[in-house]
């Protein structure tokens, strides 16, 4: 077994690594690694928990950011159904009452993707100079500056800078909780912990409609004022709590710190580890990432790109991320206004997004129930399928003409539907792309392509964000429901996806996956193949 002492080298880590290629030759070092392979795999999620109590509870306070940024996706569409906020920045539009024309709906929504576009840039790259957790604590206190930007903006133009500037401070921490939930725990806990990510994600949302509902009726400035103040609530509590989270094991290995991983590592576990050795498991991290810089020690974004085994996996998680747009995700944050635009008033509105959202809590918790049950390539393949259908009957319920001023017998019923395509998103493909994008990555290279996921994502939700303001607006293009045929075909692109491009990583550790890539195993056969750990040996 390595000694973890005898090979710190915290400012030498390429030093670090030639001792590791030294020890890679001995018998011992093979066997520890079949032995942390062993232990992992036969690791229950019951003994999990038990063992990795403290990582767990670490990883739920680093995920607790999302809520933010869940919080800012609702925010702004649930907005321009508040009369306030449409008064103060819309204009008249002939009956009394007022609209953000689609120019500038399309404009705020896309502010704050063009600032996620630089933060997760620089948090890619931060991340792996800083370490996660001094990143997080960057990105937490940028928010707590830039949110007076949009709690006082005098007019709409200063709002969209304060959007855009915000963007950047949530892009820093966007990616982040996944890769940390993935590499403090094991790979019995991967799936469930960054599941919560998602959790969180749905939680910032139902916080912000529940808050739009309670400020519905005001008619002054604080109408708007204090759903953009509600922000400043989870830097505060999060700052000090992170302020003494312990630091990935896998970057400080990444880093030759050896002595500080295996510290960190007993940080992350119960002092009463029978049966589990903690240096076997450094021992793994160190062969996996001894073996990538052996094949590509480039840790660049271009090294996401350089040869076709890294293209391949950058494009999987790249097109996973798309995927779950594709689903229609942007007409379920806009549920609230999309509802009065289908017939509702707007209090019954923003009453069924409120349920809307809490049953998507609800998808989440059974999200955990199908994780053991299926493998994550198939659940995330027939929920495609399943929220087609949903899609399709949407688009079908808003073909029917409804007299202005009418009651719109359709628009409840629409309502419902989108209560079930949003337990259908929360139950499978939501949480899911968290897991599979923080899985399919290389160990050296997951901070970047993560971040190169996200940037596809916030690239594409500028197109959106564009789109479906146009797509609603009764002052544009006036789809109404049947936006629901568009999405329903972003759907059919994704179930293609997936079926011919997205492996199944479950219940793989990372050197497993990185050999079943070098291989060029196809993704249908993930699952069946086998794999020898004699290959992680260089």
């Amino acid at each position: 077994m390595i000694d973890a002492e005898s090979l710190h080298v915290e400012s030498k880590p390429e030093r670090f690594y030639d001792d590791v290629s030294h020890a890679a030759g001995t018998p011992s070092f093979a066997e520890d690694i079949h032995d942390a392979a062993a232990q992992e795999h036969t690791l229950s999620l019951w003994h999990a928990i038990r063992l990795y109590p403290k990582s767990i509870a670490w990883s739920l306070v680093m995920s607790t950011a999302i809520i933010m940024e869940g919080y800012d996706t609702i925010l702004l569409g649930s907005l321009y159904a508040q009369p306030a906020f449409a008064k103060a920045y819309g204009v008249p539009v002939g009956d009394g009452t007022y609209q953000l024309v689609a120019p500038w709906q399309s404009g705020l929504n896309s502010g704050s993707a063009i600032g996620q576009l630089a933060g997760l840039l620089i948090a890619g790259h931060l991340s792996e100079q800083l370490g996660f957790k001094k990143t997080m604590l960057g990105g937490l206190f940028a928010c707590i500056a830039l949110i007076f930007i949009t709690v006082f903006a005098p007019n709409i133009t200063v709002l969209l800078v304060g959007q855009i500037l915000f963007g950047i401070a949530l892009g820093i921490f966007q990616t982040i909780p996944c890769i940390y939930a993935l590499e403090v725990s094991p790979t019995s806990l991967h799936a469930y912990l960054t599941n919560y990510v998602n959790f969180c994600w749905t939680f910032g949302q139902i916080i912000a409609t529940g808050l739009m509902r309670g400020v519905l009726y005001r008619t002054d400035e604080w109408a708007y004022r204090i759903p953009f103040a509600g922000q400043w609530f989870w830097p505060i509590i999060l700052i000090p709590a992170i302020t003494f989270a312990p630091e990935s094991p896998w970057w400080l290995v990444r880093k030759g710190r050896l002595a500080d991983a295996k510290l960190a590592l007993q940080r992350l576990t119960t002092k009463t580890a029978v049966g589990y050795d903690l240096d076997k498991s450094i021992t793994l991290m160190v062969a996996t990432t001894e073996r990538e810089r052996r094949i590509n020690s480039a840790t660049s974004y271009w090294a996401c790109f350089a040869d076709a085994v890294n293209l391949r996996r950058t494009l999987i998680v790249i097109g996973v991320y798309i995927a779950q747009m594709l689903s229609g995700v942007f007409l379920r944050g806009y549920s609230s206004y999309f509802l009065i635009q289908a017939g509702l008033p707007a209090d019954q509105a923003f009453n069924l997004s409120i349920v809307n959202f809490a049953v998507a809590i609800l998808g989440g918790f059974c999200s955990w129930i199908l994780l053991p049950l299926f493998g994550r390539r198939s659940i995330f393949l027939w929920s495609f399928v399943l929220m087609l259908i949903l899609l399709v009957i949407v688009g079908g319920l808003g073909v029917p003409s409804v007299p202005a001023g009418a009651d719109n017998p359709y628009a409840r019923t629409i309502g419902a539907i989108l209560i079930v395509s949003s337990f259908l998103y929360n139950c499978t493909m939501g949480p899911l792309t968290n897991t599979l994008c923080a899985e399919l990555p290389s160990a050296l290279l997951r901070s970047k392509s993560l971040a190169l996921a996200r940037w596809a994502y916030a690239f594409c939700a500028i197109i959106f964000g564009v789109i479906v303001p146009y797509q609603l607006n009764p002052t544009a293009w006036n789809w109404g429901a049947k936006t629901g045929f568009f999405w329903a075909g972003g759907c059919l692109v994704s179930i293609l996806f997936t079926y011919f491009c997205l492996p199944e990583p479950k219940g793989r550790n990372t050197v497993e996956l990185d050999i079943l890539f070098e291989k060029r195993i196809s993704a249908r056969k993930f699952a069946e193949t086998r794999v020898d750990l004699t290959d992680a040996m260089l």
